[in-house]
């Protein structure tokens, strides 16, 4: 069975070595962050292709893992995103039929982010873009980002929207103060990321940001980001504050949203991603390299699902969304 999946990471060490370590830090990275995996984020070739085969990946997404241009104002950061993406265009020129990407955009600089948007879809053959949590504290609802919300519009690619580490003044009051790097873990897989996401989503809602794009298409993690569990009470809660829409909370998501499985392979939350998105907004995903493609594969051959559901959620909602197709060329 062909296989797709789109939250997978990489990194170009020789570009991020031009981020300032003490860029990084305040960030909240910590020192050699990543470093342990630095190997499998660094291959875009043989070890990357060597992994996909043994756990029958056909086709991985490939987007930046951070730190990345968010840290990098004006020209730095323009040239920063479009040289990554020339790397990850070459890589993807060399293997269509088994790596796609998604965009890097240097998000400090909204109008070169939707013209290096447009130049990654239209000249390197990309899918859309990824782009890693807040810029500067900002959500993608405030007025600087809406070229980019634009141009992904306009060119008809989704956003995927994950998750970075938390503002300086979000991590103090939230996730500082606890034993060891509790606090850190705490802000990042365990739980910060997820509420994160699910809030930025929320203010694109809110905001009416999804209601100025509504061909707009969006795409979160981690089966959802919380959001499928918490939908119905979210929605019920804001009711009394959407008459500024033209949608309920629930009815933009359920439109301009689709979720991926990545980096969680248990039952339940599939079970409810399915029951609140429906099969056709659910998209399989693993998080390459922080999860293993053996360990989603597994689960994914686990799946107790109806063959006609279980095509959709390995490839062919991806295929649809992304504009896929066996042999690597974009429809």
């Amino acid at each position: 069975m062909r296989i797709v999946t789109l939250e997978e990471h990489f990194i170009a060490p020789s570009l991020v070595r031009r981020i300032k370590p003490e860029a990084i830090t305040k960030r909240g990275f910590p020192p050699g962050f990543g470093a342990p995996l630095e190997r499998q984020l660094a291959d875009l070739d043989a070890l990357r292709i060597a992994e996909m085969d043994e756990a029958g990946i056909t086709v991985q997404v490939l987007s930046a893992s951070g730190p990345g241009a968010d840290l990098l104002d004006g020209a730095e950061g323009i040239a920063f995103a479009r040289d990554i993406n020339d790397i990850l265009g070459k890589t993807v020129a060399a293997h269509p039929d088994r790596l796609a990407g998604f965009a890097h955009l240097p998000v400090r600089s909204p109008q070169a982010a939707a013209d290096e948007l447009e130049r990654s879809v239209r000249d390197l053959g990309f899918c859309g873009a990824l782009i890693n949590g807040l810029t500067e504290g900002r959500f993608l609802d405030d007025a600087r980002f809406e070229p980019i919300l634009a141009r992904a519009e306009k060119l008809d690619v989704p956003i995927y929207v994950h998750p970075n580490l938390p503002p300086p003044s979000v991590r103090e009051a939230y996730y500082e103060g606890l034993p060891g790097d509790a606090g850190f873990r705490l802000s990042m897989a365990a739980w910060g990321w997820h509420s994160e996401v699910a809030i930025h989503v929320l203010r694109l809602v809110l905001s009416g940001a999804l209601d100025r794009h509504p061909r707009l298409k969006v795409i979160i993690g981690h089966m959802g980001e919380g959001l499928p569990a918490m939908l119905v009470r979210t929605d019920k809660a804001l009711s009394g504050d959407v008459s500024h829409l033209t949608r309920s909370v629930a009815k933009t998501i359920h439109d301009q949203v689709w979720v991926t499985t990545s980096g969680l392979f248990t039952w339940p939350p599939l079970e409810i991603a399915l029951a609140v998105f429906g099969v056709d907004r659910v998209l399989f995903s693993i998080d390459y390299p922080f999860s293993s493609n053996r360990q989603g594969r597994e689960y994914l051959d686990g799946l107790k699902l109806p063959p006609a559901d279980l095509e959709k959620l390995a490839h062919g909602n991806a295929d649809r969304l992304l504009k896929l197709q066996p042999g690597g060329n974009r429809k």
